[in-house]
């Protein structure tokens, strides 16, 4: 590492009316060159005199709420996502990204009590911008723009949030969220179901253990609000506070109804007896005949989309997965009808001391009316969608993995080209070029004559399942040993054969 002598060793040459000296510091012959702002103005001449003299260098760490990963991490996160993208492509969606810098205007307004953790940015030209929130928000903007009415998308990327981390439950301030979303006029509930059956089949295919997928529908809320006395100004405020009931208990959800929102007792007590039910059809058989919410034209309607929906999901197969949770409200201003999350029930807790508390690992809903707010006339292009929670699940399975102290493979690698003797450095430069470009992942050791069992021992410890060793008479032979690593047999392959005998035993690991 070069480092910086002291100043007064430097020479110092003229420069330039807005740097200051150009300093040339030497050091038995090296030297370095750095031009530093006149004065102290900046973090380049207090690092350059912190190497110099001896002032604390600045601590290397990841900014709150964010975090590094570690090539098994990032192993562990790409298997994660290929699995859930696989269902998206599954179901036919087209994948499309947007920026991460959204205009500030086309946030604000869209999430409700969450619009206080919005990064806000301003850029040297004065246009106020900000990080995007979620997915959800650009792709209506995006449908807007391009004057798009029919969509089926999906979208991985990572959002931001000047949120309270708490990465043990995997909540960051800057995340993945895997959206899958379709945009469209079609009949009622079809696509609603569809959402609902990629969650249960991602949740089922990952294996997290016991789930349930709440449903519930805003109209439904908005009716019971209504039966039960609340102005409709306050219905959305009123949402916000009931979206807490799944973290605490009722009693301090009503305290903060009647202290804080402004609603009278009374009103927050007949919320009450309903936002506490949850069921199934019988359920929404029960509230249909409600005296009160039968009467409630919106209430009505969402309760006959609410029976359809679970007539659906009946032939999908995965009512047993369903709950109808009037609890549920989730916080976004932008829903217009149904909504739903997927929540963990119990961890598969074998290697662990104690169930790990997660929370919901998936969410979304119908936002009808969100495309129309960014369109001048205001034309509406119904939108039904449901991101999954990849933090949250990744945090499980990275958990799970530290505990049974199982190793994952951080590479593709599926040989590596090993020599027995020395001087044969060209001749495993030519082999693995031939592999390459062949299709075949191949490794070497950057050495010239490295030891055969070093190579052995750092494909046991990579997890790289075939050596393919040259030797003085492999080659005189016209052949290449190919070493299966798990079990230590080796057989004599045809240089020609090499490539496809390579593909069929790897194939079959």
């Amino acid at each position: 590492m070069l480092r910086l002598g002291p100043f007064a060793a430097a020479r110092c040459l003229p420069a330039g009316p807005r740097l200051g000296p150009l300093c040339l510091a030497g050091n038995r012959g090296s030297f370095a060159r750095s031009w530093l702002p006149v004065g102290d103005r900046g973090p380049l001449s207090r690092q350059v005199r912190a190497a110099a003299g001896g002032e604390r260098p600045p601590v290397l760490k990841t900014p709150k709420g964010t975090r590094d990963h570690a090539p098994a991490q990032a192993a562990l996160r790409e298997r994660l996502l290929s699995a859930v993208v696989s269902c998206f492509k599954r179901h036919g969606a087209a994948a499309i990204d947007t920026p991460v810098l959204e205009l500030r205007e086309t946030l604000v307004g869209k999430y409700g009590e969450g619009a206080k953790l919005i990064y806000e940015l301003k850029d040297q030209g004065g246009e106020l911008l900000a990080l995007r929130y979620d997915l959800t928000v650009p792709f209506a903007r995006y449908l807007a723009m391009n004057k798009i009415t029919k969509m089926k998308r999906y979208h991985v990327a990572k959002v931001y949030r000047r949120d309270n981390p708490a990465t043990t439950r995997g909540r960051y301030r800057e995340f993945y969220q895997c959206d899958f979303d379709i945009a469209g006029q079609f009949d009622p509930m079809i696509p609603d179901a569809e959402c609902l059956k990629i969650v249960h089949e991602i949740l089922s295919d990952l294996q997290l253990g016991d789930f349930v997928i709440k449903v519930n529908d805003r109209r439904i809320l908005n009716g019971v609000f209504a039966v039960c006395g609340v102005p409709e100004s306050q219905f959305i405020p009123a949402c916000c506070t009931v979206d807490k009931l799944d973290k605490v208990p009722w009693e301090e959800v009503r305290s903060e109804m009647v202290a804080e929102k402004g609603l009278s007792p009374e009103a927050a007590d007949r919320i009450g007896e309903y936002v506490q039910l949850h069921g199934g059809l019988d359920l929404i058989e029960q509230l249909l005949q409600d005296p009160k919410l039968s009467q409630n034209k919106v209430a009505k309607e969402g309760l006959g989309d609410m029976k359809l929906l679970f007539e659906y999901l009946t032939l999908f197969g995965i009512t047993g997965k369903i709950s109808f949770d009037l609890s549920l409200a989730r916080g976004l201003d932008y829903y217009t009808g149904v909504i739903f999350e997927a929540v963990l029930l119990q961890q598969d807790n074998k290697h662990l001391e104690e169930p790990l508390s997660i929370g919901s690992v998936a969410g979304g809903g119908r936002y009808d009316g969100l495309v129309g707010m960014f369109d001048a006339k205001g034309r509406k292009v119904p939108c039904v969608g449901v991101s999954i929670g990849i933090e949250r699940i990744f945090s499980i399975l990275e958990q799970r993995l530290e505990a049974s102290e199982e190793k994952i493979r951080t590479t593709e690698t599926q040989v590596l080209v090993a020599s027995a003797q020395k001087k044969l450095l060209e001749e495993r430069l030519k082999l693995i070029s031939e592999l390459w470009d062949a299709g075949i992942k191949a490794e070497m050791l950057y050495k010239k004559n490295p030891k055969l069992l070093n190579q052995l021992q750092y494909c046991e410890e990579t997890g790289i399942p075939l050596v393919a060793i040259v030797g003085e008479q492999e080659l005189k032979d016209g052949v290449v040993k190919l070493r299966i690593v798990a079990t230590r047999e080796e057989v004599n392959v045809r240089r020609e054969s090499l490539v496809e005998e390579i593909r069929i035993r790897t194939s079959q690991c």
